[in-house]
């Protein structure tokens, strides 16, 4: 599945109310790659099986627009990163997934099921959810928008706790589960 790598990745950092986030970026100013810093080897493991053991990055900054609408999301613009240019290496099944996400709005969640039928592949629930897990631009390519058929936050590589603060933020009403 990997692909050659794009020219001149730059790997930056930026400060976000959920901790800090790393951003990949290419020559181009293409959002390669976001993740969150307390989970570096997550985003290092998804950079070498898309782009090879030898992918490489220099630190320096991306370009201004995108850390500019990643703040304006947090800032309660939610729509701003829909403007982010992204991309990313991927098997064609995974990046129908991720096209799917991207056409959930803000403030929506589908569950894997939904997603699956949305993609024309209704019996693919659980590879649908290994798609998503395999997402290397969180947030920006919003995977947190989707749950469990029975409406639990299930499965998000940053954790539960960040799924949750995301949607919430977004204004989507949570269930506190019940205690027995």
């Amino acid at each position: 599945m990997t692909a050659h790598p794009p020219a001149n990745l730059t790997l930056s950092e930026m400060t976000t109310p959920l901790g800090r986030a790393f951003l990949v970026t290419d020559a181009s100013g293409v959002l390669r790659a976001f993740d969150w810093s307390d989970d570096e080897g997550r985003l290092g493991a998804l950079m070498r099986r898309f782009y090879g053991p030898r992918v490489a990055m220099k630190t320096g900054a991306a370009p201004r627009a995108i850390p500019e609408a990643i703040a304006a999301y947090f800032d309660g613009a939610l729509e701003a990163i829909n403007a982010i240019p992204r991309e990313t290496a991927g098997a064609p099944f995974q990046k129908l997934a991720w096209r799917v996400l991207c056409e959930i709005p803000a403030g929506q969640t589908l569950t894997y099921g939904e997603q699956a039928g949305r993609m024309g592949k209704p019996a693919a629930v659980r590879a649908v959810g290994q798609a998503n897990g395999a997402n290397p631009i969180g947030l920006v390519v919003p995977c947190h928008r989707v749950i469990g058929a029975n409406g639990t936050l299930t499965g998000y590589g940053a954790g539960v706790e960040r799924k949750a603060w995301l949607l919430r933020h977004e204004g989507v009403e949570l269930e506190t589960p019940r205690r027995l």
